[in-house]
């Protein structure tokens, strides 16, 4: 069964507008992924989830695997069935907790041990146990084990990571082979392989060209949008772009800013997650067409229109900016749904005039109007700092 489909290609850049098939439906690339890291998009239901006009949602395997556990995963059927969403589901593979908990973890070549962030218990995650969780957990694409190295480490190790990845990889392709072998084409999930490499563009291409030459179903590109430079992030992904054949899917993980998802659908990719929309909601950062606001701003206090009066989003269709200050000032619970609500819609509109734009090629102009209107958020340091944190 053939995966994914371009569909359309734009001639003035390199986006490309594409049918990923999955065993729970198709996805529309480009498309963005809200994070569900513990089997919930934080504060909304799945049917929110939905009208946002989200296809795809992503889960996490090591915080999966703490809590609720796999025995409990596995006892009600999978985490389709669990959370009640029925569409597509990609889980991480707890790569990214190797940055993020650098702490807590302690990497060897059979794999990781992570003392719980929860109880202070030990666990491990190898390229075959990840494997296996997502198996258990119903995953309809699945991702391996990675070595994540955060902006700022020593070349040595940048490498070591990025060498790591490979073997790891190799590994999980082995250990999904064996667990797909009796499955038909429509029963299978698809995986995904990740090209690292650090921040130098010669190791990004080298890495690429490695995750490509193997039998997966797609390409992601990891290690990116955790603390650098955005130009960096910029020339590492099309470094990485270079060396992947367009005829898979490209998943450029963890980034999620409106101006970054323009320069990167511009570059060829196709798929996207990362919890800065919902995780900037919560802390009352709302994106307009004209940047992002700070909703519990005072000049909000008696604004009677919709945050955005652009926006079909259940929020602006419902409430005033007025009301969501007071929701934010007060520390009301319903402040962060209608939030995150808008939040999501916006990203996902977004997507939707993007998909658009490549079917008409007119996808340079649309960046264009964009960009003429938007004000962007430079600071990678503090973007990074949000996306510390899950969810």
């Amino acid at each position: 069964m053939q995966s994914f489909r371009i569909v359309r290609r734009e001639s003035t850049t390199s986006a490309r507008l594409g049918l990923l098939r999955t065993r729970r439906g198709i996805v529309h690339t480009p498309a963005f992924m809200p994070v569900g890291t513990q089997a919930t998009v934080k504060s909304l239901t799945p049917e929110e989830i939905r009208a946002t006009g989200s296809e795809i949602i992503l889960a996490n395997t090591y915080h999966l695997s703490l809590r609720p556990g796999p025995q409990v995963l596995e006892a009600v059927g999978g985490l389709h069935i669990f959370m009640r969403w029925d569409g597509p589901i990609l889980t991480d593979s707890g790569g990214f907790q190797v940055y993020s908990l650098a702490k807590l973890r302690q990497v060897t070549e059979r794999g990781v041990i992570f003392r719980s962030h929860i109880d202070g218990s030990l666990c491990e995650l190898t390229p075959e146990s990840v494997i296996d969780l997502q198996f258990i957990f119903g995953s309809d694409i699945v991702m391996p084990l990675d070595d994540v190295v955060g902006y700022g480490e020593p070349e040595q190790r940048q490498r070591d990571a990025m060498e790591r990845t490979h073997r790891w990889l190799r590994r999980s392709i082995e250990r999904f082979q064996e667990r797909t072998a009796k499955m038909s084409a429509e029963e299978h999930p698809l995986l995904f392989g990740i090209a690292q490499g650090g921040f130098d563009a010669t190791r990004r291409q080298q890495s690429a060209a490695i995750v490509a030459a193997l039998p997966v179903d797609g390409f992601a590109i990891g290690g990116l949008s955790v603390g650098e430079p955005k130009p960096l992030l910029e020339a590492m992904l099309a470094a990485s772009l270079q060396a992947l054949p367009e005829d898979r899917p490209r998943y450029l993980m963890g980034v999620g800013a409106p101006e970054d998802l323009w320069r990167a659908v511009a570059l060829g990719v196709d798929l996207f997650d990362c919890v800065l929309p919902t995780r900037l909601a919560r802390h009352g950062a709302l994106f307009t067409p004209s940047g992002r606001i700070d909703i519990t701003s005072a000049r909000f206090k008696f604004l009677t229109a919709p945050v955005d009066e652009t926006c079909d989003c259940y929020t602006c269709r419902h409430f005033s900016a007025a009301y969501l200050h007071h929701l934010f000032r007060a520390k009301e619970l319903l402040a962060y749904r209608l939030a995150t609500i808008h939040n999501l819609r916006f990203i996902q509109n977004l997507m939707q005039k993007m998909r658009a734009a490549i079917a008409e090629g007119t996808f340079a102009a649309a960046w264009e109007q964009f960009l003429a209107a938007y004000r962007s958020t430079e600071n990678a340091r503090e973007e990074a700092v949000l996306l510390e944190g899950e969810g």
